[in-house]
């Protein structure tokens, strides 16, 4: 977070005492923060996103790698909006809170309305600059990986067609991580209320990358409305 927040206050044109000032410590305290001598404390950390207008990816997370907790669909819905997420623009976004975190929410869920599970690939898409070793290491704790690596590859494939080719980059080496630790299982994308009669259709329908990932779910890229 330190080199982050060098960034931010650069990015202002700010020196330090005056930004210093602003986020109400001290400049010797701040520069300790900027050379990550100090750990940034969270209020500290959104406070400083809010007042160099950083992205949402910069923010603490709220979430140990062991106290992930499903996300509740109305929670979800707000919070994807507070991202910006189109889809949702409707509602009256919340507070924001730090993306990986809410894509590991979601992705523990058992189910999702589809609407809610198609808005997964773009919050990579929108934040492709988030911790992944946080969200990575907190997938595969709670045996996310396979779900993590296919909307990975999904978002990747959008910036592919989008021309957004080191985002597009970005992804595929995070695919590529996710890939080695692939589980020999299979499961859904947050949607095991499924019939069998599903199951066994999408066993036989499901796109290529679906498969390889061992998931009942036929998302791909030109199905997604936020693809456009």
């Amino acid at each position: 977070m330190g080199r982050q927040l060098k960034s931010g206050r650069e990015l202002k044109g700010w020196s330090q005492e005056y930004a210093a000032r602003r986020l109400g410590v001290s400049q010797p305290y701040l520069s300790m923060l900027e050379r990550d001598e100090r750990r940034v404390p969270k209020q500290l950390a959104r406070k400083a996103a809010s007042l160099y207008r950083l992205s949402a990816a910069m923010l603490p997370t709220t979430l140990t790698w062991d106290s992930v907790l499903p996300a509740d669909e109305d929670t979800l819905a707000l919070d994807l909006a507070a991202l910006g997420y189109p889809g949702l623009s409707y509602l009256k976004p919340k507070r924001k809170r730090n993306p990986a975190e809410i894509l590991l929410s979601a992705l523990s869920a058992s189910n999702l309305d589809s609407r809610l599970t198609e808005a997964l690939p773009w919050v990579l898409l929108k934040f492709p600059e988030l911790d992944w070793r946080w969200l990575v290491a907190a997938a595969k704790l709670n045996d996310l990986q396979n779900r993590l690596g296919f909307v990975t590859g999904v978002a990747r494939r959008l910036a592919e067609r989008a021309g957004e080719r080191d985002t597009a980059t970005l992804l595929g080496r995070q695919e590529a991580s996710l890939e080695r630790s692939r589980l020999m299982r299979e499961d859904t994308l947050c949607h095991d209320s499924m019939t069998e009669p599903e199951r066994r259709w999408l066993r036989e329908n499901r796109p290529e990358e679906a498969r390889r990932w061992g998931l009942l779910t036929d998302m791909s890229p030109e199905q997604l409305s936020h693809a456009a």
